[in-house]
């Protein structure tokens, strides 16, 4: 799509970053105009920028670096890192990001996200919009016109030791015993960090498609799709691990797998991590999106803290985390946010915290665990539906009259009574609806799960 004139960017620009295939709906040329608009909806005068390992993420960073040094900025380039990794350069040089990922999606795509100086976010309505409209007009006129600032540099900085040093530096893990983790990387960007993170701990780690392949030979770089995690799962148990960890491509999710090759689902993380951070921090926030555990919120009063509930999606976790001055949060999705890591999501900082938890535990992580893990959940359940309004409607009235039942609309429908609770959520990008249940028992969770599957799907 060398030829942006007229560009439609309405299918690439998300409510939280910029993803596509890759030339058809994104390609250098586009890139190139985005780090311009960039720098001048910031007014940044220096930005730093990073890249995954996918075929086509340097020549996009490279583009983008360009416009931006276009319009005046002095860029530093970090050249291949995680996410978090551009999180982590954004928040120690006080400079907004941009980091070349799709995350994990399949090869064929890539993208950008975009943050400001202290990785704060930058979204539909924190100066997205106005970056696309600025392509946009560009693309319509022909090219990018004259700034009226100086050229600006282009430099290389390695920044992956320090990135590591101060993640080190937020968990102790100075009594940590011994372990056996195999951690499956993916063929994505914790196959480059891990090896700095756990070089100098009492850890044996096992790797897994460590090797940088943004072609993902093996399996999607997605561990929340099961599937992608029966090999971890397998070799956890063949070598007979404390652990497994999962990354996705760009390595700021982490997931867990216990010595059985169970998988800890993310909610019992998100507890542990906040019972741990509370008793250094009592009365501090937690912050846990509407469709984590019931525990969740449990764990955090029980430790002294205040939880937060928000809607689903990183940018009402960061908003909240802003306005509340939270010390932690969590997602379903293995999202976890710290506020000594500038209020960001990293994966590996939470899987230290999982680490030297255990290591300092006198039995296996399922033991560990298990206190977090107190109902039966459904997991996240989807429905094509064409009608999204009208079949939540119809579940509403469906339980109406159901003794003890509350609703509430903060993201979709949620009912709840004392023993379970279900929430129904329409996607924002396809005709489907999420379901996502819990109860105390599983009896109880499966048949409240069929009934609410058999409306919608009637």
């Amino acid at each position: 799509m060398s030829d942006t004139t007229g560009v439609d960017l309405s299918g690439l620009v998300k409510a939280y970053d910029i993803r596509g295939t890759v030339p058809d709906q994104l390609d250098e040329d586009l890139a190139r105009l985005f780090g311009a608009a960039f720098v001048e909806t910031t007014g940044a005068e220096a930005i730093v920028t990073g890249h995954d390992m996918r075929p086509s993420s340097p020549g996009l960073a490279r583009a983008f670096a360009e416009g931006a040094a276009g319009r005046g900025a002095d860029v530093t380039g970090i050249g291949l890192c995680s996410t978090d990794g551009l999180y982590f350069a954004s928040g120690a040089l006080q400079r907004p990001g941009a980091m070349f990922t799709a995350s994990h999606n399949p090869a064929r795509y890539n993208g950008i996200k975009l943050c400001r100086a202290g990785a704060a976010p930058v979204g539909q309505d924190t100066g997205l919009r106005e970056i696309r409209a600025l392509v946009e007009r560009w693309s319509a006129d022909g090219g990018l016109p004259g700034s009226g600032r100086a050229q600006g540099s282009i430099t290389s900085r390695d920044m992956l030791g320090d990135y590591a040093a101060h993640l080190l530096g937020l968990v102790n893990l100075s009594a940590v015993r011994p372990l056996k983790i195999v951690v499956d990387a993916g063929n994505g960007m914790a196959g480059l960090t891990t090896p700095a993170v756990f070089r100098d701990l009492p850890v044996e780690v096992v790797p897994m498609y460590f090797e940088l392949d943004g072609t993902f030979p093996h399996h999607e770089a997605n561990p929340l799709d099961p599937k992608n995690i029966v090999d971890l799962r397998h070799r956890v148990r063949e070598t007979g691990a404390d652990m497994g960890l999962a990354f996705d491509g760009d390595a700021d999710r982490c997931f867990v797998v216990d010595e059985r090759g169970e998988a800890v689902p993310p909610s019992t993380v998100t507890a542990l991590i906040a019972a741990r951070l509370l008793t250094d921090h009592p009365g501090s926030t937690v912050i846990h999106n509407l469709i984590t555990s019931r525990a969740v919120p449990e764990v955090v009063r029980e430790h002294g803290g205040t939880p937060v509930r928000t809607r689903v999606g990183h940018s009402f976790i960061k908003a909240e985390m802003a306005r509340t001055g939270a010390l932690f949060g969590g997602e379903h999705s293995a999202h976890y946010y710290f506020r000594d890591f500038w209020s960001a999501d990293t994966g590996m900082l939470a899987a230290l915290h999982v680490v030297a938890a255990l290591g300092t535990a006198h039995g296996p992580l399922s033991s560990l665990v298990a206190q977090y893990q107190r109902y039966a959940a459904s997991g996240e359940i989807n429905s094509v539906v064409d009608d999204q309004q009208h079949t939540v409607a119809a579940v509403r009235e469906a339980f109406a009259d159901r003794d003890g039942a509350r609703a509430d609309e903060l993201d979709g429908l949620t009912i709840s009574t004392a023993d379970w609770w279900f929430n129904l959520r329409p996607s924002n990008t396809e005709p489907l609806l999420r379901l996502n249940v819990e109860a105390r028992d599983a009896d109880t969770m499966a048949r409240l799960r069929d009934e609410v599957l058999a409306i919608v799907r009637a």
